[in-house]
């Protein structure tokens, strides 16, 4: 549960040029394109994953706005396809916050090593997000 309401939630998932600040995994943040409200459309990446960095663009969906996001990837060098999503519930004066990610490399792995790599990117982006989203 995170301690702040879902659109400030929603605000934080969306304010990608401040990801490099609390999401350790980011390096840096291209939005390439906006929808009509200046919301990021098409976001280049360039991350730290598995001990290499990595460049992926994500292309989002704002049809359930604020209630979720939805993303999926359009272009990445060793990913083949990422999709993921938040959602974001009010409860009471607190957010319920569910993050889904299913991603695909383009280099087979194992799968015990990649539900690892899963949930690791799942557990930090969940506590990154809520800690900004409190702060």
């Amino acid at each position: 549960m995170v301690k702040a309401t879902p659109e400030r939630c929603f605000a934080v998932a969306t304010d990608f040029e401040s990801y490099p600040e609390w999401s350790s995994d980011i390096q840096k943040i291209d939005v390439l394109s906006r929808d009509d409200q200046g919301r990021g459309t098409s976001v280049r990446f360039w991350a730290e994953a598995m001990g290499r960095s990595t460049q992926y663009t994500l292309d989002y969906d704002y049809a359930e706005a604020p209630a979720a996001l939805h993303w999926h990837l359009s272009e990445g060098d060793i990913e083949r396809s990422l999709v993921g999503e938040y959602a974001f519930e009010a409860i009471g004066d607190q957010t319920e916050l569910v993050y889904r990610l299913t991603v695909v490399l383009r280099v087979p792995m194992p799968g015990f090593v990649r539900r690892r790599v899963e949930g690791r990117i799942l557990g930090a982006a969940l506590q990154q997000l809520k800690t900004r989203a409190e702060s």
